[in-house]
């Protein structure tokens, strides 16, 4: 682009908006919410919802979209819901919310759910789920469910849930969209949460870019990047615990298509350093 000059006529206001506004090009990433009104009740269609939620603001799939879905919802259609008022704590779960001033009967759950218990320190109680999640309570959420009456586990099987989610949406719009559904987990050594990919169909959660050169001619050894969890990280900006938008289009990313598993992200014991 060339250099005007200060008396130039396109240095005009309406011109300098004009210069100052993104360009679209292929290379921008759009995150686009997906508002549903009302709660989600078990045995209620996910995909029905979604699509209606994107007539009704006049938004349309398209081909090389990626829907990115918060768990919750999905859990609560599949009725992942336990009333805890049925949990019988045990001694050593009561002792060890009453000296945290947590709830016991959340406590007992999340050891019952659990595949084992990694930490259990300063009144955090850190778990391994049965899918092979490290994460607080073994994903168990009292948060956004009904008050507190009730604890929602996460999916029995979140690949499986992604992958009916994304044959459902096929079958409707004969699109083939890669789902991603997350969950937000806090992370070793450092603050705050970060959503974090549990289930995947229709992409490869790794983008191994091993063996390639850099642009300074440098072979990659050692460059796999975590593109799932990336994706899930950028729709939880939009998809928040406040926001009431439990679900997001990702538009503009250049995904790898194939199969691919949550468990393709995870850590083998064997090779983790620090559990």
């Amino acid at each position: 682009m060339g250099l005007m000059s200060k008396g130039d006529a396109s240095t005009s206001p309406a011109a300098k908006r004009r210069m100052t506004r993104p360009s679209r090009s292929s290379d921008e990433l759009h995150v686009i919410p997906i508002l549903i009104s009302g709660d989600i009740n078990p045995g209620d269609s996910i995909a029905g919802k979604l699509l209606d939620s994107l007539r009704q603001h006049k938004l349309r799939l398209q081909s090389g979209d990626i829907l990115i879905i918060k768990h919750k919802i999905v859990s609560k259609s599949e009725g992942r819901l336990v009333d805890l008022s049925t949990i019988r704590p045990s001694p050593a779960s009561i002792a060890w919310a009453k000296q945290y001033s947590l709830d016991a009967r959340v406590i007992e759950l999340a050891l019952r759910e659990s595949r084992a218990v990694i930490r259990r320190k300063n009144g955090v109680l850190i778990t391994e789920t049965r899918h092979g999640f490290l994460c607080a309570n073994t994903g168990i959420d009292v948060s956004n469910v009904n008050g507190g009456r009730h604890a929602l586990l996460l999916p029995e099987d979140p690949d499986r849930s992604a992958a009916k989610l994304r044959r459902q949406i096929q079958k409707v719009t004969g699109l083939k969209i890669p789902v991603i559904i997350t969950d937000s987990f806090g992370r070793p050594w450092r603050e705050g949460l970060v959503d974090f990919c549990i289930g995947i169909a229709g992409m490869k959660p790794l983008r191994d870019d091993r063996g390639r050169l850099d642009s300074h001619g440098y072979k990659l050894l050692a460059s796999v990047e975590a593109v799932a969890d990336e994706l899930a990280a950028a729709a939880g900006l939009v998809c928040g615990k406040l926001n009431r938008v439990p679900a997001c289009l990702i538009r503009g990313f250049r995904y790898q298509p194939g199969p691919g598993r949550a468990s393709d992200l995870l850590r083998p014991a064997a090779t983790d350093l620090f559990r």
